[in-house]
């Protein structure tokens, strides 16, 4: 087998015992690199210390991958100013938290009658979000509602 130091320097091919006695004279581990390799190659490492690195690398991941998570805001036809400014901080905080937004604007009754207001105010909302997502898609009436999904824009 090849064997690599703790350090990551190259210590040569060796014998699998002649590799655990290195290994436990600097009071460490052998752990299997590469088994398919010819000879495998085999490192000299602190096995505790490798276990914890590779949690807290699953763990780094698991982190990151919460983007998936869809949260949803929906807007009114005739949504106060006030309203409507907060409904966009909720907004920018999810799209900076990595999160999909899915922005809807459900008409009811006769709102179907002025559905230019609609339209513009969602076009406003892809404007007041632009710094902190992507707009997957234009603004279009599906049903009753217009719906606008974006995406977190990394920074």
């Amino acid at each position: 087998m090849r064997l690599i130091g703790a350090d990551g320097s190259q210590l040569g091919v060796m014998t699998f015992t002649r590799g655990l006695e290195l290994a436990k004279q600097g009071g460490l581990d052998l752990a299997l690199v590469a088994d398919n390799a010819t000879p495998p190659v085999c490192r000299v490492v602190n096995f505790g210390k490798l276990i914890y690195e590779q949690k807290r690398k699953e763990k780094d991941q698991r982190k990151l991958q919460h983007a998936h998570k869809v949260k949803e805001i929906k807007f009114g036809c005739n949504i106060d100013p006030h309203d409507y400014q907060i409904k966009i901080n909720h907004a920018i905080e999810f799209l900076d938290k990595s999160y999909k937004l899915k922005t809807s604007m459900m008409f009811k009754g006769r709102e179907m009658a002025h559905k230019e207001l609609g339209f513009g105010i969602m076009e406003k909302v892809v404007k007041d979000l632009e710094g902190h997502g992507i707009a997957e898609n234009t603004p279009k009436l599906m049903g009753r509602s217009i719906i606008i999904n974006f995406n977190p824009a990394h920074h």
